[in-house]
């Protein structure tokens, strides 16, 4: 017979409270502060579950987000999850990682409470793999879109023509101010300080109307290879022209874009370069929706067409 106790006392501030233990038959697990875990722990925890962060992905993760860890008598790592706050009012969660024994007795839901009692009363959205699906639905999140991972070898096709009165030319460090405000406008938060990670590290690409940046794209190392995104653009044909650049740039390489775009040119034009879809997760929300539905109006607001990363959204 399954053994389960489960002490929880009033966090404060935030703080993890390492008197957080559970029993699971014959696992005691305590949380402790996911900022003081080692990271190859980490990277091997991510490696245990088949996903593909690299240490640098996970320095990333961690400049950007808190969260807990769950950490057995001997100090190994059991599992993880992280929020990500993106204003007063709306984080996103990610990297609950749990292996399948611990979490169909119970480890993936004490670490879910745990982190959203630390992250305090706000909005909440994120991506959900098959595994975990049942367990956020069973915690009052609702269903919203799916997510398409689309990865392979990136093959160059040709130069989609640009879209009329435009052109295109390499991110400086003078759009940065413009392509906040487009991303801000696009994702319904501001991301000013997760920003500050990405850029150093990724390569850009704006199109410009009108002498205004109306698109960009980002593309960073990620994983396997590399990865577009964010891509923010008003309508589908400047979503495309911002994307072949990076596909042209890593030719033959492996390439990753996550996107919720199930039909039409821009996932078309995805699967002709080589990047086709590979999995899917589903976006989830608590406490109010996080997709704005007026992106999916061409032309009158920008839209995200390619996720930053399934935990930053």
């Amino acid at each position: 017979m399954q053994e389960r106790s489960l002490r929880t006392e009033p966090v404060q501030g935030g703080a993890v409270d390492h008197h957080d233990t559970i029993q699971l038959e014959a696992f005691e697990l305590t949380l402790e502060d996911i900022a003081r875990a080692d990271i190859e722990k980490l990277h091997a925890l991510s490696v245990g579950v088949g996903w593909p962060h690299r240490p640098k992905d996970w320095h990333m993760l961690l400049e950007n987000g808190n969260g807990v860890v769950a950490v057995d008598s001997i100090g190994r790592l059991a599992g993880s999850a992280m929020w990500f706050d993106f204003g007063q009012s709306f984080s996103t969660i990610g990297m609950v990682i749990t292996p399948p024994r611990l979490q169909a007795r119970g480890a993936g839901s004490w670490m879910m409470l745990h982190v959203m009692q630390q992250a305090g009363k706000r909005q909440f959205g994120l991506n959900a793999t098959r595994a975990a699906k049942r367990l956020y639905q069973s915690m009052g999140f609702m269903i919203e879109k799916t997510v398409f991972q689309c990865q392979g070898e990136a093959t160059p096709i040709a130069t989609p023509r640009l879209p009329g009165g435009t052109t295109l030319r390499a991110l400086t460090s003078g759009d940065v101010d413009a392509i906040l405000t487009l991303d801000e406008k696009a994702f319904g938060a501001s991301r000013k300080t997760l920003f500050k990670s990405l850029l150093p590290v990724s390569k850009g690409v704006v199109l410009m109307r009108e002498q205004r940046i109306a698109a960009f794209s980002l593309c960073r190392r990620f994983g396997r290879g590399a990865l577009i995104g964010p891509v923010v653009a008003f309508n589908e044909a400047d979503a495309i022209a911002v994307t072949h650049p990076h596909v042209m740039d890593h030719a033959g390489q492996f390439l990753r874009l996550d996107t919720r775009e199930e039909s039409g040119n821009f996932p078309q034009y995805l699967a002709r370069s080589g990047i086709a879809v590979f999995d899917t997760v589903t976006t989830m929300s608590l406490g109010g929706s996080w997709m704005r539905e007026s992106g999916g109006q061409q032309g009158l607001q920008p839209k995200t067409w390619a996720l930053a990363s399934q935990a930053f959204g």
